[in-house]
């Protein structure tokens, strides 16, 4: 953790250095002061910045398209008064009418339940029907009884296929523990998604004046819960069989999905359509949220307060024209910026330790090049692995972001920053040394030179001894032989 905050400090400290000297970079990454080569392979990223860091995500009306038709394609008529079109995976809205609206709801309420749910409990976890959540709801449901016992799982398919009130106070009651806990977890949850216009009181969506959301926040919430695997399975599939109960022993409850575009040979069917949720009541009227798929786009469309099928016809026109007129561009595949590497400092001499999430994306209109967006560096983020955020606006609308991941990766000046590696590195430099066979080597060294000593010492005895015999050994000799003479001369 200190080494990510280390470089997430380096990091912010460039951009500030590169915003002081009022150095822009358009999506191509050629800056306006000076411009640089990016590396082909891997994106070396350490300060991006391009004018103002704070920019509100676009939300247009029809009107407002039409003022921006030169860069952004007029939006189809629809009969509906309220709608939205977000691409879930980048947050980009598409189409905006009247979308910040209050409505009443109805039974899309339901996707946020689900979704906490799932978040909060395991599919074979066993729900408890309720006194009060049998008698204190009405309309759709599947009929059960005082203390039935379901899986969390089959009260999921029931509560988004069949559309089912009990099972929504049931998965409140065991999920928040209590029915008021839980309808608190649903408004910290829209909160902490950004929903700003939204007060839910229930989890069903049953007329309530303290129940109501927008067409933009409910695309947040749809946009946020697509992305949960089991969610997405469940929303998508057809048809589902309740077992036996212990309340309806000899009985199988069988579930339809009640979104029309989602069954072939039928007369709203959309080939493209993964999902979504249906709602109904007198006050909010036809409410629908519909997810589809296509060329990589996936799209949440929200309408409001429709007339009885006017829903499907407007969903149907609103995807046709997104899917139509927009297309994605993967942001790490196109990018081309800049970054401040060994120039400035030897830190960024080492390999590249920031890169842009590979998965991010921006969605444009299908005449407009990756070129064409303009990008900005948001510095504010909780999140020690993000270095910052790249965000993208085309116009007057934001089209996608990307997070500047931080990469792990050894710096020789700084060792403190990757320990593992270094103890790594100290183990394969590591002698391991035999003390006991030094010993024993010193020791034969002495040894050897000992006998050496001796050998030469006693070689040397000798030697002094056999030359001091000699010594001795001439006088004798030389005083008998002179003896010898004297008497011969006698």
């Amino acid at each position: 953790m200190k080494i990510q905050k280390l470089i997430s400090c380096i990091l912010l400290t460039a951009c500030s250095a590169m915003l002081a000297g009022s150095l822009t970079i358009n999506a191509a990454g050629s800056p306006a002061a000076s411009s640089r080569e990016a590396n082909s392979e891997k994106t070396q990223i350490t300060a991006l910045a391009s004018g103002e860091t704070d920019t509100e995500q676009a939300q247009t009306t029809a009107a407002d398209q039409e003022a921006t038709e030169d860069t952004w394609p007029a939006g189809p008529s629809i009969l509906g008064e309220y709608a939205i079109v977000m691409e879930a995976n980048t947050g980009t809205v598409l189409y905006s009418k009247n979308a910040d609206v209050q409505n009443y709801p109805a039974s899309i309420t339901k996707i946020l339940t689900a979704l906490l749910a799932i978040e909060n409990s395991e599919m074979d976890e066993k729900v408890t029907f309720s006194y009060d959540s049998v008698h204190k709801t009405e309309g759709s449901g599947i009929w059960r009884d005082v203390d039935e016992v379901m899986t969390m799982e089959e009260c999921l398919y029931a509560l988004l296929l069949n559309s089912a009130n009990e099972c929504a106070y049931a998965i409140a009651e065991h999920v928040g523990g209590t029915y008021d806990n839980f309808v608190k977890m649903m408004n910290d949850r829209a909160k902490a998604l950004g929903c700003e216009n939204t007060h839910f009181n229930n989890p069903h969506g049953l007329p309530d004046e303290e129940h109501y959301t927008t067409c933009y926040d409910m695309a947040l919430i749809a946009a946020e819960a697509i992305k949960n695997e089991t969610f997405r399975e469940i929303t998508g599939t057809l048809r589902y069989d309740i077992p036996p109960t212990n309340k309806h022993p000899d009985e199988i409850t069988y579930l339809r999905n009640h979104h029309k575009m989602l069954f072939e040979g039928e007369e709203y069917y959309y080939e493209n359509c993964i999902g979504g949720k249906t709602g109904y009541t007198d006050a909010a009227r036809n409410t629908l949220v519909t997810y589809a798929e296509k060329d990589g786009m996936l799209l949440v469309c929200v309408v409001m307060r429709e007339d009885t099928t006017q829903q499907y016809q407007d969903t149907l026109t609103l995807l046709k024209y997104c899917f139509a007129n927009f297309r994605t561009w993967n942001i790490s595949e196109n990018y081309t910026g800049t970054s401040v590497n060994a120039a400035e400092n030897d830190f960024f001499a080492q390999p590249s330790f920031a890169d842009i999430d590979e998965s991010a994306q921006i969605v444009l209109p299908v005449k407009a090049e990756f070129a064409d967006a303009r990008m900005e560096v948001s510095s504010e983020t909780e999140d020690g692995d993000t270095a910052g955020t790249l965000q993208y606006t085309y116009g007057e609308h934001v089209v996608g972001t990307a997070d500047v991941k931080i990469v792990e990766t050894p710096v020789k000046e700084y060792p403190f920053e990757n320990q593992g590696q270094q103890e790594e590195q100290t183990e394969k430099k590591v002698v391991h040394i035999n003390v006991w066979a030094i010993l024993l080597s010193i020791f034969g060294v002495v040894v050897l030179a000992a006998a050496a000593f001796l050998v030469y010492r006693y070689i040397y005895v000798l030697r002094y001894r056999r030359n001091s015999r000699r010594r001795r050994g001439t006088g004798p000799v030389v005083i008998r032989r002179s003896r010898r003479r004297r008497r011969r001369r006698r």
